[in-house]
């Protein structure tokens, strides 16, 4: 096999899939005569009550092949407060142990307003064993647009420019923008849509709430009160036909994500919390 899994399903596919209503590792299902998705919330504008200046979140990424589990990389994101918008930003690679199989250096960065939470410019820089892209999209929410400059060096891009229908998100802006949605107001079994731009196209998405669940253990943490969604995915080169994912997510002030468990065509996938400092709240979703 010339490609791995691991190349394959890469890194972006976690931080997405972190994005809880992303399109999460694979593209939305399509489904006939289905109940259509419920829209509670404002796609346009959300009050930020969840996080702050200085957040910083890590997750330990892991890969499942023969019933061996890897420890294969991190991803780390974190918060700075710039006045009148947020710098969000996100850093994954792969550790050095696991490098001989597959080599991972990822920055993501987005600048998203602070009265909406929608992106204003987002920017990806990847290198991912020997693919290399530069990414750097401005958002005109108001006008329906967003430019590129995409190419595989930042000194060697093509500028084109794309219609948006709506307000859009980018990779990172979803993350925080869901965090702060009222699930309270959605019932269980529900699915509710968001709209990313990435990678030359707009995806409408869904995800289904599944409800709060109790005292889901999460290795070297403790078990945590939580609630859980599963976003659709298709079969492809990276999912197998009835694939689901689970995430997750604090039930507390924070709505962190905990914890993301998938399989995948080879083996199987998750991302763990490993560590968080400056969060908005006490992590009260801790079960002593």
């Amino acid at each position: 096999m010339k490609t791995t899994a691991f190349s394959k399903y890469k890194i972006k596919h976690l931080l997405l899939a972190l994005g809880l209503m992303s399109m999460a590792f694979g593209y939305p299902k399509q489904i006939k005569n289905e109940t259509p998705p419920v829209v509670i919330h404002d796609p346009c504008h959300i009050d930020n009550n969840v996080f702050q200046d200085g957040e910083e979140i890590v997750y330990k990424l892991y890969y499942n092949w023969n019933f061996v589990w890897l420890s294969a990389g991190e991803v780390k994101f974190k918060v700075k407060d710039l006045g009148d918008r947020y710098h969000i930003s996100a850093y994954g690679h792969t550790y050095a142990s696991y490098e001989w199989f597959f080599k991972v250096r990822d920055y993501y960065d987005t600048y998203i307003d602070k009265e909406t939470l929608l992106p204003i410019t987002s920017i990806r820089n990847i290198q991912e064993g020997g693919y290399r892209l530069y990414d750097k999209v401005d958002f005109k929410q108001s006008q329906g647009k967003a430019v590129s400059k995409r190419g595989k060096t930042k000194q060697n891009t093509k500028t084109k420019e794309y219609q948006l229908d709506g307000c859009m998100h980018d990779i990172l802006s979803i993350v925080y923008f869901t965090r702060n949605m009222d699930f309270d107001a959605y019932q269980k079994g529900q699915k509710f849509p968001v709209k990313i731009f990435m990678d030359k196209e707009s995806w409408p998405l869904h995800v289904k709430y599944q409800g709060k669940q109790e005292k889901k253990k999460i290795r070297k943490l403790g078990k945590f009160n939580t609630i859980k969604f599963s976003p659709e995915v298709i079969a492809g080169e990276v999912f197998d036909e009835n694939t689901e994912m689970n995430i997750w997510v604090s039930d507390d002030g924070n709505r962190i994500p905990l914890l993301i468990e998938s399989p995948v065509s080879v083996g199987s996938v998750k991302a763990v919390l490993k560590s968080h400092k400056g969060l908005k709240y006490d992590f009260s979703a801790k079960v002593n």
